[in-house]
Parts: structure tokens; C-alpha cells; sequence
């Protein structure tokens, strides 16, 4: 593709296209970017062959050979997610001459806190949606690592994640205590006997670790299993926990509906057990932003 002069000046139509292709990059394809941005894949082809016209350059390769960035597309795609953060940089700033919620609040959160029965986060997202219509909450699900260095480099706003071993570019606020079993399903040779279990019984059986950070408390009582499995979030642990074959630990509110239903139960519940902390964390020395005020003042308010 030639060689063009570079845009005197950026539109509201090549915002729009960055932030389709910025969607698509994090997607990984066209076609599982379709439903998060409620248009075809055909029309995503349109829409990227537009920005790679307006920019001269090819940004990604699709084709039966799979999706992929080229060089310049991730350079494309770094630059692009500056120039967005700095518009929301803009909003804010506007947000507070006319204290007016509007614009994005990027939020991240660790898998599986929905069933919390505390639901704080939820209610202070409530809260803000009801004070300004014009907020867009954008929410991802992802690694607590991921959601710190979104914190970090200006991605998110705000994040929900473990306190394990805090950064200290970010500050920390406790959320709630949850509490983690561990549990096997109504499958597995121990079910009958849960509540009596031995440390032999324990390595005798196979079971499933987390790869993620872990307190040195959570490390311990793995230490006394029998490492046969790993999984990246607590979502693979119940599915593997299900199949009948492992155990593994679980926050006590996320196997509750398992366990009610006779489909999972904790193991040694009176010892095998830890709590762990949950945050939300924020950039420290962050640009003033009403829509993330508005956000913790709810929280600190919701109990």
C-alpha cells in the first residue's frame, strides 16, 4: 500500500475508527470483535480498509492464515490509545467547569466478584449511571496484573483486584474480605467424606493451582496438595473442580450455587480455608476526573 502524507488533521470520523480498531486488536479478529461492536464482520473490513486508506498504511494481515498486527498497525494501535486517553483526559476536564457527568469510566474487575453478596461495585456503578445519563461504563473482566497495568499506563480509572502485593504507583482502597474453601464436586471419591479429610487424602488426590499471585497464606495450603493442573482465573478452577478428577480452592459466595444444588462440597471447611483482601485501586497523582470521584464517593457510601 503507498506511502501517504500524514493527516493534517484528525476527525471525529478517524476517532471512531480507532476505536474500532483498537477493539478489533484487542478482540483478535473480526470476527470476535462482531459482537462487541454490534456490526458485521463485513462491515468492520469496510470500516478498517477506511483507516487503512486515511492513514496509508496496512495495520493488520486477515486471511486464512489468521489475524495479526503488523508493525505499523501496533504502532498505530499504541498511538491511537494515547491520543483516546487524552481525550477522556479532555472530557474530565470539561466534566469539572460544568459538573456534568459525561464521558467514559473505564472500570476493570477480577473474575467472579459478581456473586459477592456484598455488591458494592454494582451499586455504586447504579449510582453513577443514575446521575448522569451521558456516562459510558465500559467494564472488562481481566488478570489483576492486566488491570494494574491498565491503572498504570491510563487505560482504566479504576480497578478491583486482590491486595496482595501492592504497586507503588497505584493507591489502594479495602473493598471486602472474601473467603476461599476448598471444594471437590459430588463426582470425586472424597465427596462422601468432606468433612473429614486428611493431609494424606490431600496428596493423594489431584489438583488444580492457580497461576495468578496468591497470598502467603493461599500458598501455603496449596503447598499440601497434589499439583496436577493449573488455571489463569477461578473460572477454570470450578471447571476443572466439575470435571470429578481435581479439587481445588474456590471464594466460599462463587461454589455457593454449586454447593446448594449437591454439586460441590468444602473439604476439611473447620482448616482448609483462607481469606483474602480485595481493593480498588487507583493511579496515584491521577488528573482530576468527576465521573471516577462520583464512582468512589459511592462506594465509600455503599456499605
Amino acid at each position: 500500500m503507498p506511502k501517504k502524507p500524514p493527516l493534517s488533521q484528525v476527525s471525529d470520523f478517524d476517532l471512531k475508527l480507532l476505536r474500532l480498531f483498537k477493539t478489533v486488536a484487542e478482540c483478535g479478529s473480526f470476527a470476535a470483535a462482531e459482537g462487541a461492536l454490534g456490526i458485521t464482520r463485513s462491515a468492520i473490513s469496510l470500516h478498517m480498509g477506511d483507516l487503512e486508506k486515511r492513514l496509508g498504511m496496512r495495520l493488520c494481515q486477515r486471511g486464512r492464515a489468521g489475524f495479526a498486527l503488523t508493525d505499523e498497525g501496533r504502532e498505530v494501535l499504541r498511538a491511537g490509545e494515547t491520543v483516546l486517553v487524552a481525550i477522556e483526559g479532555f472530557r474530565s476536564e470539561v466534566n469539572q467547569m460544568h459538573q456534568q457527568l459525561r464521558g467514559d469510566l473505564n472500570v476493570g474487575i477480577v473474575n467472579n466478584l459478581v456473586t459477592q453478596p456484598r455488591m458494592r461495585i454494582t451499586q455504586a456503578l447504579k449510582a453513577v449511571r443514575a446521575e448522569g445519563a451521558g456516562v459510558r461504563i465500559n467494564l472488562s473482566m481481566s488478570t489483576p496484573g492486566e488491570i494494574e497495568r491498565g491503572l498504570l499506563d491510563g487505560r482504566l480509572h479504576v480497578g478491583a483486584v486482590p491486595l496482595i502485593t501492592p504497586l507503588s504507583g497505584l493507591d489502594y482502597s479495602l473493598l471486602y474480605e472474601e473467603r476461599s474453601n476448598l471444594y471437590c464436586s459430588h463426582e470425586h471419591p472424597l465427596f462422601e467424606r468432606a468433612g473429614d479429610v486428611s493431609n494424606e487424602d490431600l496428596r493423594s488426590a489431584d489438583a488444580v493451582v492457580p497461576s495468578y499471585r496468591m497470598t502467603a497464606e493461599a500458598i501455603g495450603l496449596h503447598q499440601l496438595l497434589n499439583f496436577a493442573a493449573s488455571a489463569t482465573d477461578r473460572e477454570g478452577i470450578a471447571f476443572l473442580i466439575l470435571t470429578g478428577s481435581y479439587i481445588g480452592f474456590l471464594p466460599d459466595h462463587y461454589a455457593a450455587a454449586w454447593v446448594e444444588k449437591g454439586l460441590m462440597a468444602p473439604l476439611g471447611p473447620d482448616r482448609l480455608f483462607f481469606d483474602a483482601k480485595l481493593a480498588i485501586a487507583t493511579r496515584k497523582g491521577r488528573r482530576q476526573n468527576l465521573i471516577l470521584e462520583r464512582f468512589l464517593d459511592a462506594l465509600q457510601h455503599t456499605r
